[in-house]
């Protein structure tokens, strides 16, 4: 498995087809780094849906998820704010919204409120499925529930996609709970880097795409080498790498 730039995987992704969607995860740490860089990263990737976490919360948090949808050609799909605690869904136009399914969830006394933006959506030639952004607790209690509530959500559609910053290592319970009954998008079609985390020295992953079993996984890693996508913005926009994967979703 590869962890960075030096081992990078092959620059080629699936071409677009019926049924397909480019799916960025990101943690954009609440736009405080440079905002350019995470605007070119992210154009450069050129996502179908971009599952965002650590939107803005608190100063203008509909103003500066307007202000990244506009600078990366996308539009707000559910979430943002206060709305799903963080959890923003952005998807290019085109991208049909069917129902949103925001949640906000159960907090304890003294951690941060947490939430997931959720959406059922469709695209071209497939059929109607749920997507899923999410940051789960630092708490490991929490979190484990987190992870329980995360299979349930996904009971909005069939088919069904989640994205986000886990805050939990593969070998942590909640994520072994996840993989059980998902499909790890790394582990099912490796490309690109593997860790996420820090960009200076990658030597975790955190973040990750998961999908339903109905979903195939093209393609899934952290788009080392990707054109368009440098080193020096990977670095300079946030704290945490971007997960980008191809999946194609069931046609009719």
């Amino acid at each position: 498995m590869t962890s960075g730039p030096a081992n990078a995987g092959p620059a080629e992704l699936p071409p677009p087809g019926p049924g397909r969607l480019r799916l960025l995860g990101y943690n954009v740490r609440s736009l405080r780094d440079d905002r350019h860089a995470l605007v070119r990263v992210i154009r450069a990737c050129a996502p179908d849906v971009v599952c965002v976490q650590e939107s803005p919360r608190y100063w203008r948090p509909e103003g500066q998820a307007a202000w990244l949808a506009r600078r990366t050609g996308t539009v707000v799909l559910a979430g943002g704010g206060r709305t799903a605690a963080g959890p923003l869904l952005l998807g290019r136009p085109g991208v049909e919204v069917l129902a949103v399914h925001d949640r906000l969830l159960p907090k304890t006394r003294g951690l941060h409120a947490r939430g997931f933006a959720s959406a059922v959506v469709r695209v071209a030639g497939s059929v109607p499925f749920s997507v899923t952004a999410c940051h789960l607790s630092l708490d490991p209690a929490e979190r484990y529930g987190q992870f329980e509530l995360l299979l349930d959500q996904l009971r909005i559609a069939g088919p069904g996609v989640v994205a986000g910053d886990f805050n939990e290592h593969p070998d942590g319970p909640g994520w072994r709970l996840l993989a059980g009954r998902l499909q790890d998008g790394y582990v099912a079609a490796p490309w690109g880097g593997e860790f996420t985390s820090v960009p200076e020295n990658p030597y975790q992953r955190i973040d990750a795409v998961f999908a339903t079993p109905g979903v195939r996984v093209l393609a899934c890693g952290v788009p080392h080498g990707l054109p368009g996508v440098t080193e020096a913005d990977l670095r300079a926009a946030t704290d945490h790498l971007p997960v980008l994967a191809v999946l194609e979703l069931p046609t009719g």
